[in-house]
């Protein structure tokens, strides 16, 4: 697959591109049968060289960009004995760091892939830790239902964001935080900011971490590549390259740098009655 068939593709609207993202998903699943891709962000650095590193188990060490990207987005609530949700958790890395080390009462992790779910369901036995099948813009759970909603590098491939948002401050029990962090391009922005005014969540905090993406783009460029050359067939290589945010991709990893695509970390509240 060459650049002019991706750049193609990232033309059509979400709409059209859904059920191609369900099936990209799906195949990623099929792909890796050895747990090597538990985690599929960008990954965050911090840009301190002074900055205490986060400690990690040896067992966690591949992952850490990854993981500190959770981190960052999940530890600005204290999640100690809450019910916490993660929409779009993919290969359950992010929700099964959250469980482990951050102390939430449960843990859901819920993703629209079959298999990535079927997978998460055999890979992780982590008590107060599940996984669902469910779609983020129809999300099915009882209103009042957690204290805290995750949403991690997912939402720019919903077709329906609004939907998406109604749907967190419904399950979301009054006081409760939407932590969010995901790219978009610079012109929907204030799109992404009106979305979330509507909603009815209130924004505590936003912050732009273009610089801290990259750098964990950089720091963890050899062990990404190495992956997609040994788990990926030729064909699809430039494809998951793009994905992945490999150095020299056409799109993501340059539109980063140039500003082009913005990535946002937000912290926002469900008031209470």
């Amino acid at each position: 697959m060459s650049q002019a068939h991706i750049k193609l593709l990232y033309r059509f609207p979400l709409k059209v591109r859904r059920p191609f993202v369900r099936m990209w998903y799906e195949y990623i699943s099929g792909l890796d049968r050895d747990a090597d891709v538990i985690f599929m962000n960008y990954g965050w650095a911090s840009l301190d060289p002074e900055a205490e590193p986060l400690t990690l188990r040896p067992e966690d060490e591949t992952n850490r960009y990854c993981i500190q990207l959770y981190h960052r987005v999940a530890s600005a609530v204290d999640l100690r004995g809450l019910d916490v949700l993660e929409v779009g958790c993919g290969r359950g890395g992010g929700a099964a760091y959250v469980a482990r080390y951050l102390g939430p009462r449960s843990m859901t992790g819920l993703d629209l892939a079959a298999k990535a779910i079927e997978f998460c369901q055999r890979h992780y036995a982590i008590p107060g830790l599940t996984f669902v099948q469910g779609d983020a813009e129809a999300l099915e759970f009882a209103a009042d239902t957690f204290d805290v909603v995750i949403n991690i590098e997912s939402s720019h491939c919903y077709a329906a964001m609004s939907k998406f948002l109604i749907g967190v401050h419904r399950v979301l029990r009054p006081g409760g935080y939407f932590l969010f962090a995901d790219l978009r391009k610079k012109e929907h922005i204030k799109t992404l900011r009106r979305q979330f005014k509507d909603s009815g969540l209130t924004v505590l905090k936003e912050e732009t971490i273009n610089d801290n993406v990259i750098k964990a783009l950089e720091l963890d460029n050899a062990r990404k590549e190495a992956l997609i050359k040994r788990k990926v067939p030729r064909v699809f290589q430039p494809l998951f390259c793009e994905f992945a945010g490999i150095e020299g991709t056409f799109s993501r990893n340059a539109s980063f740098r140039s500003g082009d695509l913005v990535y946002l970390l937000s912290v926002l509240r469900k008031e209470s009655r």
